[in-house]
């Protein structure tokens, strides 16, 4: 036979509590009664009732608010309010908190175990749910434990055997994971150095500057590793929400050999075409010289002008990209940015007049100097200052700004042009690379940015870019304070 419910009763009027001891006593219920808010915390934290019935008043205090301090002590326990008279506040009260109903005078038997019943009914249909709840959760989490460790143990198997170097970090740089590629590139026994700072483990120098130069607001930073053997890597340092980071470092070797051939024909062919060229722009200044052209003729001549001049820039960005390259550029002295930035516009204001553009800069006060080559400063504004100028709309502005911060300098160009897409963003700096989404009457070889890229990386900086779809691109450069050439740097880092 089931054990009777326990009704916890918690009133004052001795005849109220009486009537409803009887009427829950005639219904086959146990009772327990508290005289105080003592002895109600005691029954309830020992006897486990299941309803407590009290009234509006009790031991001085307010009846709903001790509900609603039980309430998250007590979530499934169903309550009973008693008050002599029903006020529209006191239903609100009632309704607000979920109770199960109330009860007031005049007081009959058969309405007072009809409350206590209809209170419990519900408990136990709540009860019953999230019972069949906590059964199917349970079912359902099993479940995933169980594919879970299928799927961990096939991550397993595709982490150890990935040909790509990886190694996992907590936000504290401290080492999770490592893959056995990560651990033959660098000679890393795995079992040792989890646990360890990375830097305490990696003693590459080009790993080392990707970690601690990173900017932990960026999501993506890369940077490429060179072994004394000749391989050539390129690592990634990632930012994992709720992990740390992520160092992947794939063999590009091959990649950089191929390049390499193909840079050297460029080149070659470049230097082949330059010279028949010039005798072509020749024999058109002669064509001028022999006569009168009529209209048509004139028209002819200034296309195959045109022509040449567009083949000569693009011959002239591929010498000077295959320069960059090279690694030929070490001239250093120290210039002012700023200083290059003023001519730079000065050069290029009759382009800004014929749009009609508004230039707005803000360049910070005694800006420090910067050891770099003048020439290729030179260039990096004018290709980045001209494309803001070439895709800006009529009547648009261009904001350029210079500060400091630490050991670099930063310059910023922001266009009110057509933007990026996102697809696109990832490959602007890239060799012939253009955007899909612009028009054939915006000119250009697609070499600008790679030469711009390269420079500046041969000048220890980074360039990035962040561009919203019709709303314009901003352009990032960070170059340090005091740059040497890429070459000679490496030649004193210790292998």
């Amino acid at each position: 036979m089931p054990k009777p419910d326990l009704i916890l009763l918690a009133l004052e009027e001795p005849s109220i509590l009486n009537l409803m001891e009887r009427a829950l006593r005639a219904g086959k219920y146990e009772i327990a009664i508290a005289k105080d808010i003592q002895s109600l915390g005691k029954i309830l934290k020992e006897s486990a009732p299941s309803l407590l019935l009290i009234g509006v008043k009790f031991d001085g205090h307010d009846g709903l608010k001790v509900a609603r301090e039980l309430q998250d002590r007590f979530p499934t326990l169903p309550f009973l309010i008693y008050a002599e008279e029903i006020t529209p506040e006191l239903i609100k009260g009632i309704l607000r908190l979920g109770l199960s109903g109330y009860l007031t005078p005049p007081l009959k038997t058969d309405e007072i175990v009809d409350a206590v019943e209809t209170g419990l009914r519900n408990a136990h249909r709540v009860g019953d749910w999230l019972r069949k709840e906590v059964t199917r959760t349970t079912a359902s989490l099993q479940k995933r434990a169980q594919l879970s460790e299928a799927e961990h143990a096939q991550l397993e198997a595709v982490f150890n055997n990935i040909h790509d170097s990886v190694m996992i970090l907590n936000p504290q740089n401290v080492i999770l994971l490592l893959n056995p590629a990560m651990c033959r590139a660098f000679g890393i026994n795995a079992k040792t150095a989890i646990g360890k700072p990375v830097l305490d483990v990696l003693k590459h120098p080009d790993l080392i500057n990707l970690i601690t130069s990173a900017d932990t607001k960026d999501l993506y930073q890369y940077h490429e590793v060179s072994f004394p053997d000749g391989r050539v890597g390129n690592a990634q340092y990632i930012a994992i929400r709720d992990v740390g980071y992520a160092l992947t470092m794939q063999d590009i070797t091959y990649l950089k050999e191929v390049d390499q051939v193909r840079s050297e024909f460029v080149h070659t062919v470049s230097h082949d075409l330059r010279s028949p060229l010039t005798s072509v722009i020749g024999y058109t200044e002669l064509v001028e010289r022999a006569g009168p052209l009529n209209e048509q003729q004139r028209d002819f001549l200034s296309r195959i002008q045109d022509s040449i001049q567009h083949i000569t820039s693009l011959i002239n960005d591929l010498l000077d990209l295959g320069s960059v390259e090279a690694g030929i550029d070490t001239r250093r002295e120290f210039v002012q940015l700023e200083g290059i930035l003023r001519y730079t516009i000065e050069m290029l204001h009759g382009q800004i007049k014929a749009k009609r553009l508004k230039i707005r800069t803000a360049i910070a006060p005694a800006l420090p100097a910067l050891r770099a080559n003048p020439l290729r400063l030179r260039q990096v504004l004018d290709n980045v200052v001209g494309n803001a100028i070439k895709y800006s709309n009529v009547n648009g502005e261009i904001f350029i700004s210079i500060r400091s911060q630490g050991d670099q300098v930063i310059l910023q160009v922001t266009d009110q042009g057509p933007g990026i897409l996102p697809a696109d963003q990832p490959h602007i700096f890239d060799k012939f690379y253009r955007g899909t989404n612009i028009g054939s009457g915006i000119e250009g070889s697609g070499l600008g940015l790679a030469i711009v890229k390269n420079i500046v990386e041969s000048h220890q900086g980074r360039i990035w870019v962040e561009s919203t779809i019709g709303k314009g691109s901003s352009f990032f450069i960070v170059l340090p304070v005091v740059a040497e050439p890429v070459q000679a740097a490496r030649k004193k880092e210790p292998e």
